[in-house]
């Protein structure tokens, strides 16, 4: 059994209030939620009976705030958890919006990665691989979306070519630009055939 140590009204929005259970933020909820439970400093409670009230009676807001998020451009899975955390939700009502954001297709980890690759010019498939999973998308959602994905030559060329413009095409100089191109996350092949269409062969 948990005790509520204390219970504080929101700074930004004094409808809500954060609740602490055993000197810890646990979550936030309405003020008028709180007491409609009767909930109070002192009280013993168990922390599912706290999830429980914060599902029944918060899903539907943080559905809409989630809603609200994913407006301004796509997120992950784990992004969109972080998002609620963050907001104060409890892990029942986070898997709830998750579930319904999933089943409806707002949020998919597949579909964020194959826009990502899309839209991102000059990177190689280890550097998007990279952002990818700093963005928290599932490993088997990135690593379909590089599969379907074939690394980009022209992309990889016109990255050279941008590198090595003003600079001798000794064989010093075009080392630094092949590296530069593995810095990108290209693969070898790739900055080898930039090389070789910059009229660079002896490599």
């Amino acid at each position: 059994m948990a005790i509520i140590t204390s219970i504080e009204p929101q700074v930004k929005d004094k409808a809500r209030c954060n609740i602490y259970v055993d000197g810890r933020f646990y979550c936030g909820i309405k003020l008028e939620t709180a007491i409609k439970f009767h909930l109070k400093a002192g009280e013993e409670i168990e922390k599912e009976r706290l999830d429980e009230i914060q599902l029944e009676t918060e899903k539907s807001a943080a559905l809409d705030k989630a809603m609200t998020h994913l407006s301004a451009s796509m997120k992950t899975r784990s992004q969109m958890s972080g998002f609620l955390a963050k907001k104060g939700y409890t892990e029942a009502v986070i898997n709830y919006v998750l579930e319904r954001l999933e089943y409806h297709k707002f949020v998919d980890d597949y579909a964020y990665c194959r826009a990502y690759v899309q839209s991102v010019k000059g990177k190689g498939k280890r550097a998007l691989e990279a952002d990818l999973i700093k963005r928290g998308a599932e490993r088997g959602a990135i690593e379909a979306a590089l599969e379907d994905t074939e690394e980009d030559g022209d992309a990889a060329f016109a990255v050279l070519e941008k590198y090595m413009r003003g600079k001798p095409t000794d064989k010093q100089t075009m080392y630094k630009g092949f590296k530069y191109l593995l810095s990108k996350g290209y693969s070898y092949d790739t900055a080898k055939s930039a090389l070789e269409r910059l009229g660079y062969e002896d490599y």
